[in-house]
């Protein structure tokens, strides 16, 4: 189903799933849909319970723990948030996905260090994941740490050319390692993709060049 059709048969799927749910009380995939579907009509509340039903049913489900945090997160419970990843940490096979929501908690706690210590645990898990080097250079540019900043920022560039934060993020560490020529190109580059370029920041590498 495509996301436009889930969107407008959303009353339906959520009736469907509600349903299926009732048979199979003990399913921790119908649950988790029925979350999943919850979070996308906003309703949070609700999909927090069938996390935690999924939680009930298997209290090792990283997947339930990841898509927990995601919820608090959207809500700003950022505390309730960082307990749903810290568990998804204990049983993800791969915990690169929860090092990043950390990284991103700690990004809006005001916590450079933690974000920037989370990111390249991500990084280290999945060096192929480009949201936690487009993230790590955020936090290193906040740090002015901006070596770091750039080379996080190419390497999220390289991994994903088409996600328009990537461009954004290189464009400033290109910025503050006074590359205006460069910093110009990547505000390009981001702009073309659609990410809303700060205006200010255009007109500071313009008056630089």
């Amino acid at each position: 189903m495509t996301a436009q059709k889930l969107s407008e048969d959303l009353p339906k799927v959520i009736e469907e799933m509600e349903q299926k749910c009732q048979e199979n009380p003990e399913s921790i995939m119908a649950h988790h849909h029925l979350a999943l579907v919850y979070r996308k009509a906003g309703r949070h509340n609700d999909a927090i319970k069938e996390l935690k039903k999924c939680i009930e049913i298997d209290d090792q489900s990283a997947e339930a723990y990841i898509n927990l945090g995601a919820v608090y997160f959207e809500m700003g419970n950022l505390d309730e948030s960082l307990n749903a990843n810290k568990m998804a940490l204990l049983y993800a096979p791969n915990p690169a996905q929860a090092h990043t929501n950390i990284g991103l908690i700690m990004q809006q706690k005001g916590d450079q260090v933690k974000a920037i210590d989370a990111y390249t645990k991500a990084t280290h898990h999945d060096p192929q994941m480009a949201f936690a080097w487009v993230n790590l250079a955020s936090a290193q540019i906040m740090e002015g740490n901006f070596d770091a900043a750039l080379t996080a920022a190419k390497k999220g560039v390289d991994l994903d050319p088409d996600f328009p934060m990537s461009h954004n993020n290189l464009a400033v560490a290109y910025f503050y390692k006074k590359d205006f020529k460069a910093a110009k190109a990547s505000i390009k580059e981001a702009l073309n993709r659609g990410y809303p370029v700060d205006p200010t920041f255009i007109a500071a590498v313009d008056k630089e060049l």
